[in-house]
């Protein structure tokens, strides 16, 4: 790494990434921007989104790092959306050391920042003036992911961000109101307060086990992979069973913006 522009040990997080009309709520990037400035600045960040899964483990560009619009059926500004952050190819390093043996890592120097990781940053960091760098999601196991996290945790010490980006419910598929202010379904309110109380419990076992134990499944999550990112953030915690701090609460499009950072 370069020379530390912090001290400190960062936070890792977990954060609802939303679409790319994210940018235009003014509420919801009102809450992402003050959270930023609460941090200490980062000398890197890593992000693990949702929109990428792939085994095994990938790391993503290193030198410049292009932009993917993976998404449809919005307004074509949105297709021109930029993101120039520099790459990070020490920290690519670093994450690929700390991987054991047995787990092969793969170069993917073509693969750019998906929406999952460049939507918040944009609104979180928007003069994009620090390295980034994204890896995959390699499973959709809770306990694989929280040994994953666990790996990743010493990068805290190097003033490196970890940034899990998901949703906290993602059932688009049952939306019947798409409105930005919508009701929240019975199924999304009822699984965020679930997510809430085992949060402010830290109780890792009934959040890995949410398939089987959480309200309004499968609706909230009738496939997995928003969800899935929480316990890369839960892993990289010094103590994944001290509560996070739930710095965003509340619904857009009626799905849980439910965030939270841990020590």
């Amino acid at each position: 790494m370069t020379e530390a522009i912090v001290q400190e040990q960062l936070p890792a997080l977990y954060l609802g990434h939303g679409a790319p009309p994210l940018v235009d709520d003014e509420l919801w990037t009102s809450q992402l921007r003050a959270w930023a400035r609460r941090l200490p600045r980062p000398n890197a960040i890593l992000m693990v989104s949702a929109h990428w899964e792939s085994s095994p483990l990938l790391i993503g560009a290193t030198q410049q790092v292009p932009l993917i619009y993976d998404f449809g059926g919005f307004d074509a500004k949105y297709y021109t959306a930029q993101y120039q952050a520099p790459g990070a190819p020490e920290l690519a390093d670093q994450v690929a050391a700390l991987m054991p043996d047995t787990q092969p890592v793969a170069r993917a120097e073509s693969r750019g920042l998906d929406h999952g990781a460049y939507v918040p940053l944009s609104v979180m960091y928007p003069k994009a003036d620090m390295p980034v760098l994204q890896i995959s999601l390699p499973t959709l196991d809770p306990s694989q992911l929280l040994d994953l996290g666990r790996r990743l945790r010493p990068l805290r010490d190097e003033g490196v961000l970890i940034i899990g980006s998901g949703f906290a419910t993602h059932g688009l598929p049952f939306l019947r109101d798409w409105r930005v202010d919508a009701t929240p379904p019975g199924w999304s309110a009822e699984f965020d307060a679930w997510a809430a109380a085992a949060l402010g419990r830290g109780d890792i076992e009934e959040l890995m086990d949410f398939e089987h134990r959480a309200p309004g499944m499968p609706y909230a999550h009738p496939t997995t992979e928003h969800f899935a990112p929480m316990f890369v953030t839960l892993g990289a915690a010094s103590d994944p069973q001290l509560p996070p701090e739930q710095v965003i609460d509340g619904f857009w499009l009626g799905l849980a913006k439910r965030s939270f950072q841990v020590t």
